[in-house]
């Protein structure tokens, strides 16, 4: 499980990175809204804890901007503003739950596990785009409802597009995400899995669902 925590005081942002990494979690801290939004945008998390007084964007905003991309990630506001008017505007701005500070460590833990739990259940469902579905439980891809066959590299490509659908998503992120390597830009093994792909769900369907950006990378959206 990763979790993105985007609080600005940075001893209170480790202790808490300790405190959840310790229990299994993988934690990625921001120390402002924009860098926050950055990385949500550029990698995949399974729960957002997000302070409210931050720099740049304060995390109401933040949420709100999450939300607009993505409808299931949980989102936890943990902050010191704990008037029921924030709490409103927190559950308002897309907020699944929220803790006010100073808070009991293991209430944090309780919280971040229920959420997980829950997003979890959620995610063991079936990603769908237009009449192309991927099957998270079966493994399986379907398009116009005929399955569409893939070896388990075109797989996990394809569902790391469709986990980040509307996403431009670099072959940076691809080669790391996919094949855990460090990108090396002489190799055009990308390219061709891309190819692969897109002969597969797309050259004998319509609309076109695999693009390409240039100079930027790949994106997998309903034009």
């Amino acid at each position: 499980m990763k979790i993105l925590l985007v609080e600005d005081e940075e001893r209170l942002a480790s202790f808490i990175r300790k405190g959840i990494s310790a229990e299994g979690y993988e934690v990625e801290v921001a120390y402002d809204g924009r860098t926050g939004l950055s990385l949500f945008r550029r990698n995949i998390y399974d729960l957002l804890i997000l302070d409210v007084n931050l720099p740049q964007l304060n995390g109401f905003e933040l949420c709100r901007l999450v939300r607009s991309e993505n409808e299931t990630i949980p989102v936890l506001m943990l902050t010191a503003l704990d008037s029921l008017a924030d709490k409103a505007d927190g559950f308002n701005a897309g907020a699944d739950d929220y803790l006010a500070k100073p808070f009991e460590f293991q209430e944090l833990l309780l919280r971040v596990r229920a959420l997980t739990r829950r997003n979890g259940s959620r995610q063991r469902q079936v990603l769908q785009l237009a009449d192309l579905e991927l099957n998270l439980d079966t493994k399986t891809v379907t398009r116009g409802g005929k399955r569409i066959d893939l070896t388990t590299r075109e797989y996990a490509l394809m569902e790391y597009l469709m986990l980040n659908k509307g996403k431009t998503i670099s072959r940076v992120d691809i080669s790391e995400r996919v094949w855990s390597l460090k990108f090396d830009s002489n190799t055009n093994v990308i390219d061709v899995y891309i190819s692969y792909l897109r002969k597969k769900i797309d050259k004998d369907f319509s609309p076109k669902l695999l693009h390409t950006v240039v100079g930027m990378g790949y994106v997998l959206r309903e034009e």
